[in-house]
């Protein structure tokens, strides 16, 4: 059945040609029983007027306006040849409601028009004799209604259509402003990413110089303190690499911060200042540390705090007065992992993803983007007793 439909769907004439085979039989059978009945010979023109009636039926979903110029030709030539309507003259019903719903404008106009006068023209070319003038403008009311419903459904057809267009046009626009402002933002948070690993790289190798120094200056007086100055500048060295890594593919944009100094990103450690911050500020924050805290590299560091400073200024925004939030770190073998919920009211989850909460950010499209910088995994959404919950898996080997 699924299939005979969609076939109909995609060849509409031919189920108009098929009606207008069945109007042709009807009026056919129609006009030998009359002429059965009566005895009296019918009009020549009788046959091609249903032909003509019929071809409207059959061509009216193709040739809309054409189709009505002909049932407007076919009436005509009815009155002036008296051609007694019948079955056929249902097609005009028919023409009125489709120019209505797919027609032109001016055509739906005059197919307005044609239904209103149509009844009248017919009755006064074959009035009933045995009416009354009241009766007959009674019988022209009555078969008017059905053409003005006719053109009434069919208008009301085509302005739903252009309703149901117009909200596809506009989703379709809003997808695509949608998808833009989101390359937009994607591209914005990775050049400020690479802008603050950029001074991460550079702190650690202005670091190594100051060390190598030192350890050129005491090489000989204190070898152990050479040896150790050696071993920070080895160990800074690799983290550098490692951010670096990350670092390429990133297209970095803009001017460097202003005075062009190299300053240390935020950290783990600073995370209890934040969190400090927010209670002072009246929001209740449970922050508790698992696990044996060590030195992680500035990457992953920098974007944990980023995570837990945009995790709690959008429970301070948007989880109404009486919210609360905790923030857990958990230090694994490989990774570090946390976890922020609050139980507010929560903010609209396309919150999250349009707006940052420093106003340079944008939600969870820069939280992605840092998660995914340095090799790891983020889950937010709301939680099932109110709420919102945001929880990241940071590794501490960059992904190959």
């Amino acid at each position: 059945m699924q299939r005979l439909y969609d076939f109909l769907r995609r060849h509409p004439t031919w189920v108009d040609s098929f009606w207008a085979v069945f109007l042709l039989g009807i009026s056919l059978v129609r006009e030998v029983a009359h002429q059965e009945a009566v005895g009296n010979d019918s009009p020549v023109a009788t046959v091609p007027v249903v032909l003509l009636l019929c071809l409207v039926i059959a061509l009216r979903r193709r040739m809309p306006e054409q189709m009505l110029l002909l049932t407007i030709a076919v009436g005509v030539a009815q009155l002036a040849l008296d051609v007694r309507t019948g079955p056929a003259d249902f097609a005009m019903l028919v023409i009125v409601y489709t120019v209505a719903a797919t027609g032109a404008r001016w055509a739906s106009r005059l197919a307005l028009a044609m239904s209103l006068g149509a009844a009248a023209l017919g009755h006064l070319r074959w009035p009933n004799q045995q009416s009354s003038a009241l009766g007959n403008l009674a019988e022209v009311v009555f078969l008017t209604v059905p053409f003005a419903l006719a053109w009434v459904l069919g208008d009301s057809i085509r302005t739903r259509r252009a309703y149901f267009a117009q909200l596809e046009e506009r989703a379709a626009r809003l997808e695509k402003e949608r998808e833009a402002q989101a390359k937009v933002a994607v591209a914005a948070e990775r050049a400020r990413i690479a802008r603050e690993l950029h001074d991460v790289v550079a702190h650690n190798v202005s670091v190594m110089v100051v060390q190598a120094d030192g350890a050129a200056y005491v090489l000989d007086a204190a070898p152990d303190q050479a040896k150790k100055a050696l071993e920070t500048i080895s160990s800074t060295g690799r983290q550098a690499l490692a951010e670096m890594r990350r670092l390429l593919g990133v297209l970095r944009t803009g001017e460097h911060q202003e005075g062009g100094e190299y300053v240390p990103q935020p950290d783990v450690e600073q995370i209890d200042d934040l969190v400090e911050q927010c209670r002072t500020s009246g929001l209740p924050v449970d922050f508790k540390i698992e696990g044996t805290p060590r030195p992680l590299p500035s990457g992953v560091e920098l974007t944990a705090y980023r995570i837990v400073q945009e995790a709690l200024t959008n429970t301070r925004k948007h989880g109404g007065p009486n919210a609360g939030a905790s923030v857990r770190l958990v230090y694994f073998d490989d990774g570090l992992g946390l976890l922020v919920e609050d139980d507010g009211k929560g903010a609209p989850h396309e919150l999250y993803e349009e707006g940052g909460a420093d106003g340079q950010g944008h939600g969870l499209i820069g939280m992605r983007e840092r998660v995914g910088m340095v090799g790891g995994t983020l889950d937010a959404g709301p939680r099932p007793g109110g709420g919102f919950r945001i929880s990241a898996l940071l590794p501490l080997k960059p992904a190959h």
